[in-house]
């Protein structure tokens, strides 16, 4: 399974709602339009209607345009909060659970999401939740979730194997 890209914006869940949301390209383009409203004298009501957004959103944009021109408006090309892990970071996370457990000072050879954050928490300094640990596993570093395979006790090897 190969890695998603974080950089389209896209997300897997509801499809053509969540992606045409995260249209940056076309948000772009709208706000561009709308500064070339305001070039033309435009009142901000009327911007509004005709790009169909609302009168907050057109509000900010003029204060945008009026502060820096078209420049202010080209925004920041991505939505949502900011990483806390670069990929570098996530590169020496990863190199250190790539040494495992015991090296990393627990008892057992099995990582859980709590010893997990532990490690992250001691690479990077950065905390994490037990659930937003497990996102980062799957999605930023690839890795599924594992159980190890459970034996009776009373399991006798020697008569299975006849």
């Amino acid at each position: 399974m190969s890695k998603p890209s974080r950089e389209s914006g896209e997300q897997a869940r509801d499809g053509n709602r969540v992606a045409a949301r995260r249209d940056f390209d076309a948000l772009r383009e709208r706000r561009m339009r709308a500064a070339e409203m305001f070039d033309q004298g435009r009142r901000q009501s009327g911007v509004a209607a005709e790009l169909g957004v609302s009168a907050q959103a057109v509000s900010k944009w003029h204060r945008a345009w009026s502060a820096g021109g078209r420049e202010a408006m080209a925004g920041a090309g991505r939505a949502g909060r900011m990483r806390k892990l670069s990929d570098e970071r996530l590169a020496e996370v990863e190199t250190e659970l790539m040494k495992g457990p015991r090296t990393n000072g627990f008892a057992t050879e099995m990582w859980t999401l709590a010893r997990v954050a532990e490690v992250i928490d001691r690479v990077t300094g950065v905390r994490y939740s037990v659930t937003q640990t497990g996102t980062i596993l799957r999605d930023g570093l690839g890795w599924s979730r594992q159980r190890p395979a459970r034996k009776a006790a009373e399991r006798d090897d020697e008569a299975i194997e006849e």
